[in-house]
């Protein structure tokens, strides 16, 4: 979506309304080549696992006693996590994006829909093809339907007729787009069970950022952070998700996309003036330690030996 509808990250292409679908199709039918020829060559002697990594954050409905908002978070959920995972794990395109999109292709006076489409053979070979899921999530919004008016201009942003909010009572340690909401990744979770069959899961990717500087490297709200969403993937695999691995977002600060050095996710700080990149443990990193040395969360009243 960056890449070829925005233009912000690489290739920087502003092919609105069109761009992001064309890609993310190749993506898709791509990575069923790849795992078709992995599970033909190589599966019987390696004995290894192919998935693929989605990230998604969690919509809810600003008020969930209205069927209109809770259509919109549906919608908000099939647009992000469900456009790759569901031909993956259910052969097609959510019904709704596929609908969305056809009608405002339709509004434009096009003849086809903006989304492309799978052969028949198609949806047959991607249909499966994940031994795993992987999910990054970082951040929960409120959703609720937001009808846009006929624009000349499509865009993926406009196509699911919605608008996101936050709560101004959500901490945002970092990144304008980042607040902390824990609740919604037990939610996320839970729907991934329900949609796509319980598939296995690893977390590939979940932390924050800071873009402010702390000499004592005191990031304490990062450790709440990591303590919050740990937290409610305890409570996802006690619902019966099956979550089988958990990797922090990430060991070092590094180059964030098109925020080079400025968006600090790492548990070690790098200082990036120093021209040997000199590594320095954030608070966080004792806090993580004890967790993964615990395999969860240690227990207070343990006394260390």
């Amino acid at each position: 979506e960056k890449g070829y509808e925005t233009g912000e990250h690489a290739p920087g292409l502003k092919l609105g309304g069109c761009g992001a679908y064309k890609a993310a199709h190749h993506i898709i039918k791509t990575h069923a080549k790849v795992w078709h020829s992995y599970n033909t060559t190589w599966r019987r002697e390696q004995r290894g696992m192919v998935g693929i990594s989605l990230t998604s954050g969690w919509g809810e409905p600003v008020d969930p006693h209205s069927q209109t908002d809770r259509d919109a978070a549906e919608r908000y959920i099939q647009f992000h996590l469900g456009w790759f995972a569901n031909p993956i794990y259910r052969g097609d395109y959510p019904e709704v994006m596929k609908n969305y999109v056809g009608k405002k292709s339709a509004q434009q006076g096009l003849g086809t829909s903006r989304l492309p489409t799978f052969s028949v053979q198609e949806k047959t070979y991607i249909k499966g093809t994940s031994d795993f899921l992987g999910i990054g999530h970082f951040t929960t919004r409120y959703v609720l339907q937001k009808s846009f008016p006929f624009l000349q201009v499509s865009s993926y942003h406009t196509d699911p007729d919605l608008a996101e909010l936050v709560d101004p009572n959500w901490l945002a340690p970092g990144p304008k787009w980042l607040y902390s909401v824990p609740w919604g990744f037990r939610r996320l979770l839970n729907f991934i069970k329900t949609q796509y069959g319980n598939p296995l899961i690893y977390v590939t990717e979940n932390g924050v950022s800071e873009t402010m500087q702390c000499s004592q490297l005191c990031d304490e709200w990062r450790i709440q952070y990591l303590k919050g969403y740990i937290n409610e993937i305890l409570k996802a695999l006690n619902d019966g998700v099956n979550v089988k691995g958990y990797t922090a977002w990430s060991l070092l600060d590094k180059f964030e996309w098109n925020k080079g050095f400025s968006e600090r996710f790492g548990l070690y700080h790098i200082d990036f003036k120093n021209k040997n990149k000199p590594r320095h443990p954030k608070a966080s990193v004792d806090y993580y330690k004890q967790i993964i040395s615990a395999n969860g969360f240690p227990n207070p009243r343990e006394v260390m030996s």
